[in-house]
C-alpha cells in the first residue's frame, strides 16, 4: 500500500467515524465537534478528487460560516445546561429498515456494477475549468439561478417587513 492510499484510508475512516459520532451522540458540543472533522474530512476527500477548489470552499462556507453559526447557536440557547438531546421518535425500527434497504440496494449496485479503470488523470486546475464552464457553457443556468436567488431575497425581505395599518 502506498502512502497516499494510507492517507486516503485514513481520511476516509475520519470523515465517517465522525459523521457516526454526530448522529448518534446525545450531547450537542459533541456532535459540533464531530461535524468539525466530518467537514474537514469531506475537504480532504476533495483534494483526493484534484477539485482543490471545491475543497478550499467546502472549508471556508461549511466549517468557517455553517459550523461556527451551529455552535454559537448551541452555546446561545437558554438551556445550554442541559445540552443532552433526548430521542423520542415513535418509528427507529420502521426508519432503521429503511436505512438498511437503501444500503443494501447501494451495496448490491456498486458490487455489481463494472467499473471502468481509467488511467491516472495529472491534476487539473480547477478553478480555471470552473470559471471556463461558468462563463461560456453554463452562462444561462448561471444567470437564472442569480434572478432566482434575486426574488427569494426580495421576497424574504417584504415578508418580513411589519404590516402597516
Amino acid at each position: 500500500m502506498s502512502m497516499s492510499e494510507l492517507v486516503f484510508i485514513f481520511i476516509a475512516a475520519l470523515t465517517i467515524s465522525s459523521a457516526f459520532w454526530v448522529v448518534f451522540s446525545n450531547n450537542l458540543i459533541y456532535s459540533a465537534v464531530a461535524l468539525l472533522f466530518t467537514l474537514f474530512g469531506v475537504a480532504g476527500l476533495y483534494v483526493f478528487l484534484f477539485a482543490d477548489f471545491i475543497a478550499a470552499t467546502q472549508v471556508m462556507v461549511y466549517v468557517g460560516g455553517i459550523l461556527v453559526l451551529i455552535i454559537f447557536g448551541v452555546m446561545l440557547t437558554n438551556q445550554i445546561s442541559e445540552s443532552t438531546v433526548t430521542q423520542t421518535n415513535r418509528p427507529r425500527l420502521l426508519a432503521g429498515v429503511i436505512a438498511f434497504i437503501i444500503f443494501l440496494m447501494v451495496a448490491y449496485i456498486s458490487l455489481t456494477t463494472q467499473w471502468h479503470e481509467g488511467t491516472v488523470q495529472t491534476a487539473e486546475k480547477t478553478t480555471t475549468v470552473i470559471g471556463d464552464m461558468i462563463l461560456n457553457e453554463y452562462l444561462l443556468p448561471f444567470e437564472a439561478v442569480s434572478l432566482v436567488l434575486l426574488a427569494a431575497l426580495l421576497g424574504s425581505a417584504l415578508l418580513s417587513r411589519k404590516q402597516h395599518g
